[in-house]
């Protein structure tokens, strides 16, 4: 059966520029059948070739393309080599332990999301693997018999338990791929060794998204007094400490997350670290009431906006935080602040944060901006694939 064509809209030239994503209204035509997950034959107005893409019509994304070339054979061979070519790019980069192997549409593999944990004292390698939409579900068997022939792990386990799969028309779930094995490892990060279980963990397990600006406290961290907000599994405030902090304090609303990070520095036998359940919003309001200071204030929250409905709420959020924690600041100190909302881009992000510092009396020089390590690469001209900013700003 020949493949259906849909026609489609790109007045900005989004699409010819290799964005992916053909939202349901700029589709002005379609041509023959298709099923939900098919892959189409995607042209624009005139009917000039835009590449092919897997469809979904209960999906706001109606198409997600695979390629650019309309001739190219989309099947089982097009999936596992596109996989093969995102690991022999982490291999190239020197990225052989635990790293992200597949980064969906950054690696034009859209929906798939692949994390490679290796255990530090034993060896084991661990695949956690997320299909976020319907057409890379339809691909799943052949997808897990590749990474297990390419990476040979000694597991794999399956992550579909994230509310956008319903988004696509699927159920959440999450278990073993095949037979059940240990999920607990201990992974390193920058020489510091950490508990990641890819059954209860969030997202895949662990994040790894901020190894390379967990490495740039070493430059702000010995003999200073350190407040980490939202601290996780403890990922800003260990590193601090393994760098000399002389004392740290995270936060974290979550009761799991707070013991995961007790856990974690008990492991490195890093005592200046001590972690406890606590609301930031509150505690840095009530820390700026009764002029409580620190060195180093970091802060990592979730995403805010998950859309881009939520980000006039979520600057404001951002903006707040950011407030709260500059009056609690010194001068000479340093703020360490986040964002991995992809909505709040990076010229916003840097424009919320200098509001924050005008309110709070505060001047800031940067000292570094980190983004997403070479696991996560970012797509140019696929502006969703940044998501993550980091600043280290000095108080002046």
């Amino acid at each position: 059966m020949a493949q259906a064509r849909i026609k489609v809209k790109d007045t900005h030239g989004r699409i010819q520029r290799g964005h992916p994503w053909i939202f349901g209204n700029q589709i002005v035509g379609e041509e023959g059948t298709y099923a939900p997950g098919d892959v189409v034959q995607v042209a624009d107005e005139k009917g000039r070739p835009l590449g092919q893409g897997y469809i979904n019509p209960a999906s706001l994304i109606r198409v997600r393309l695979l390629t650019a070339r309309a001739e190219e054979k989309v099947n089982s061979d097009f999936i596992a080599a596109r996989i093969e070519q995102a690991w022999s790019s982490r291999q190239r980069m020197g990225l052989s332990g635990s790293c992200r192997v597949v980064f969906g549409d950054a690696d034009f593999l859209p929906g798939l999301v692949v994390d490679r944990f290796v255990d530090a004292k034993d060896g084991r390698s661990v695949l956690s693997v997320q299909f976020l939409t319907l057409g890379m579900e339809r691909w799943k068997e052949m997808v897990l018999d590749t990474l297990a022939t390419v990476l040979a792990p000694d597991g794999i386990y399956i992550r579909n338990d994230v509310p956008i799969r319903e988004k696509e028309g699927l159920e959440q779930w999450k278990g073993p791929h095949g037979k059940a094995f240990r999920t607990d490892l201990l992974i390193q990060e920058n020489g510091l060794l950490l508990h990641v279980d890819v059954a209860g963990g969030q997202k895949t397990g662990h994040f790894m998204d901020q190894v390379l600006n967990h490495a740039a406290m070493q430059r702000i961290s010995r003999g200073r007094r350190m407040l980490d907000c939202f601290t996780h599994t403890g990922g800003f405030g260990l590193h601090a400490a393994a760098y000399g902090a002389k004392k740290v304090l995270g936060l974290d609303i979550s009761e799991e997350a707070v013991a995961q990070a007790t856990r974690n520095a008990a492991t490195n036998m890093l005592t200046a670290c001590t972690f406890k359940v606590a609301n930031v919003f509150d505690y840095l309001t009530e820390a700026s009431r009764a002029g409580n200071e620190w060195d180093v204030i970091v802060l990592d929250p979730p995403a805010f906006a998950k859309g881009r409905s939520a980000l006039d709420n979520a600057y404001r959020g951002y903006k707040e935080i950011n407030l709260r924690a500059l009056k609690c600041i010194p001068a000479g100190g340093f703020l360490v602040t986040c964002s991995c909302s992809q909505h709040m881009t990076p010229d916003l992000f840097r424009r919320m944060v200098a509001e924050a510092a005008q309110d709070a009396g505060r001047r800031l020089r940067e000292v570094h901006y980190g983004t997403q390590p070479p696991d996560h690469p970012i797509l140019w001209g696929v502006p969703e694939t940044h998501y993550l900013k980091c600043l280290i700003l000095e108080v002046v």
